[in-house]
């Protein structure tokens, strides 16, 4: 039977691939509508009626765009929809979250050290912020609260360090920044499933039946709109740093995520000024690197918050009392632990390569699947196999894996 581990494996880079793909999609006609229409021209009298018009040239031809600020006098018979590219997104990341996190909760989701939690307290704590979070935002957009759009984008900054706390206070740094992540992109889908859908559906039934659409279900769903362009930047942030333990290993970790919705703001505001032709506000990149820096000296704070045990605890026990443990526990040391180690021993490493260390029982026993896949049923690690790992030792390895995992 083909090895359930790999499978696993190659069930999550095709979900992964899809993710990105779609977050392409998205994003890019996302960033796409917002440029244009900044940047419609709207101080001509158009006959056909239009707010503003807009001319492109692309692939070797000429668009004439024009934009009606409600609706046409008269549906089309064509009309594109674009929608399928953010619930693409939404889908495919929630399954990467089951995947990883849901399924792997033991070791990717609960960390001990932060809070003793069971790993199906930790999936609830999960869905359950999901949720919360876009009836809790969509009711202050609805309120009198969100009448004012400055007050309104204030309100959802201190709710978004609020849940970037709440987080790391409950989950492991590197599951931590990638739900703020998630809670920020369910926020971003749910927009266009809830407000934007729905409102765009209604204007198109008033064409359809020959009545006049009312222009505040445009103004509500350019309000969701504007919220995703300037929230896209930050979460794209939060996926990827689950790969860069200097993001979400410090202790700083909520402030650091906290910032970066900050450069979200000023990244995008540069944009959208000059897409408006409303001058070129260079100061924003200062601000920006300023950001940066200050994020980059955060995260060199405390990377570990306390010491992990020396034998094996856990879900981690199984692996540890495996048939072959105590001769892998001897290769990972010999063969690893020089660069993963919470002080490497190997020249120019600062830290230990995706803040994995491999120097106790319990460390080794609870990155397993990792050993296993990445130097024993592949040639990963070492990297271009500077420590010499044998053959025979990556033969250990896989033998020691099935022990582990059989029945």
């Amino acid at each position: 039977m083909y090895d359930m581990a790999a499978i696993g494996a190659w069930i999550e880079f095709a979900v992964r691939w899809v993710h990105v793909i779609t977050a392409i999609a998205w994003i890019g006609s996302s960033f796409y509508f917002i440029a244009l229409d900044l940047g419609l021209h709207r101080d001509r009298n158009l006959k056909t009626g239009a707010d503003g018009e807009e001319w492109q040239v692309h692939g070797g031809g000429f668009y004439h765009v024009q934009k009606y600020l409600v609706a046409p006098a008269q549906m089309p018979d064509d009309l594109i929809w674009f929608k399928w590219e953010s619930y693409s997104t939404w889908l495919s990341g929630f399954a990467l979250l089951i995947l990883v996190y849901y399924l792997g909760a033991e070791f990717y989701l609960v960390d001990p050290s932060v809070a003793e939690l069971a790993s199906w307290q930790a999936v609830g704590i999960s869905l359950l912020s999901l949720g919360f979070g876009w009836l809790v935002y969509d009711q202050i957009c609805k309120s009198k609260f969100g009448d004012n759009n400055t007050r309104l984008m204030i309100g959802l900054y201190v709710i978004l360090v609020g849940m970037a706390y709440f987080y790391t206070s409950v989950f492991s740094g590197r599951a931590a920044l990638l739900h703020l992540g998630a809670f920020t992109a369910t926020i971003m889908s749910a927009n266009v499933f809830f407000i934007i859908m729905p409102n765009q559906r209604i204007v198109v039934a008033d064409l359809k039946a020959g009545r006049v659409p009312d222009a505040k279900y445009g103004k509500i769903a350019k309000q969701r709109s504007t919220h995703n362009n300037y929230l896209t930047l930050p979460v794209i942030f939060l996926m990827l740093s689950n790969h860069y333990p200097l993001a979400f290993a410090s202790d700083m970790n909520w402030l650091i995520a906290a910032l970066v919705f900050l450069m979200g703001v000023t990244i995008r505001h540069y944009f959208n000024s000059l897409h408006a032709r409303q001058g070129n506000p260079t100061w924003t990149w200062a601000v920006t690197a300023l950001l940066f820096v200050t994020i980059m000296w955060l995260s060199t704070a405390p990377m570990f918050r306390s010491v992990e045990p020396e034998e094996a605890t856990g879900p981690a026990l199984r692996f540890a009392q495996a048939e072959g443990f105590d001769r892998v526990h001897d290769i990972v040391r010999g063969r690893c632990s020089m660069c993963h180690a919470a002080e490497p021993a190997w020249d120019g490493l600062l830290w230990p390569p995706k803040s994995v260390r491999l120097e106790t029982e319990h460390q080794i026993a609870s990155a397993a699947k990792q050993i296993y896949l990445q130097a024993g049923v592949t040639d990963a690690m070492p990297p271009a196999n500077l420590s010499h790992m044998q053959a025979s030792e990556r033969a250990e390895i896989v033998a020691w894996f099935n022990a582990a995992t059989q029945d």
